[in-house]
């Protein structure tokens, strides 16, 4: 059975990892997200058990006690976490995990170790571009804009942290460098651009 691997991937809020993650994945085969819990209200068009897990705090913070995830982190005021168990069969399968976590929750995985990942850090081209995407939302108060531009400042210099960095200038050869890093990832591993195992050759 050919083991998945695991993609951690960060972010400033209005970097444009949403927009890239959807364009890769509807393009590769074998890569899934990992969905996360998170204590959070829904935004508009998100449906839980497809975006997010959404649980109260009373309920997330019960599963903290169990030790039920990987990692978890608060992030604005709420709780974000990633299931053991979801993750793990998700790999066994043979799949490609993409995990979208903020920098807190990297750091707690990068210290474990385990499960093995690749982390890559999408960033926006700079502070002024970051604030008119977010502006432009046209969903955030000023309030959030100003607390969410104080964090990404703050996110952007964990970057180098990251094995990958890739700046969204450009959505289309954003894509096309995530693409790469997903497909140079399954080679090493000696797996096919499908994500299936290479066998029959002799090396």
């Amino acid at each position: 059975m050919t083991t998945g691997k695991l993609f951690v991937v960060s972010a400033p809020s209005g970097a444009g990892k949403t927009t890239l993650l959807k364009r890769v994945m509807s393009a590769l085969p074998g890569l899934v997200f990992s969905i996360s819990h998170t204590t959070r209200e829904p935004r508009q068009g998100e449906q839980d058990g497809i975006d997010y897990h959404f649980v109260s705090q009373a309920q997330f913070l019960d599963m903290i006690d169990r030790e039920l995830f990987l990692e978890y982190a608060e992030v604005h005021d709420n709780f974000y976490g990633t299931s053991k168990d979801a993750i793990g069969m998700q790999l066994e399968d043979g799949l490609d995990v993409v995990l979208d976590i903020d920098v807190q929750g990297a750091a707690i995985l990068r210290k474990k170790g385990q499960p093995e990942a690749a982390h890559i850090f999408i960033s926006p081209p700079n502070l002024n571009e970051l604030e008119r995407r977010l502006r432009g939302r046209g969903s955030e108060s000023e309030e959030s804009i100003q607390l969410r531009l104080m964090n990404a400042a703050t996110e952007i210099k964990s970057a180098a942290e990251y094995d990958y960095l890739i700046i969204n200038d450009n959505v289309d050869e954003a894509a096309n460098l995530l693409t790469a890093i997903i497909l140079a990832e399954r080679a090493r591993a000696h797996r096919m651009p499908s994500g299936k195992k290479i066998s029959g050759i002799v090396i």
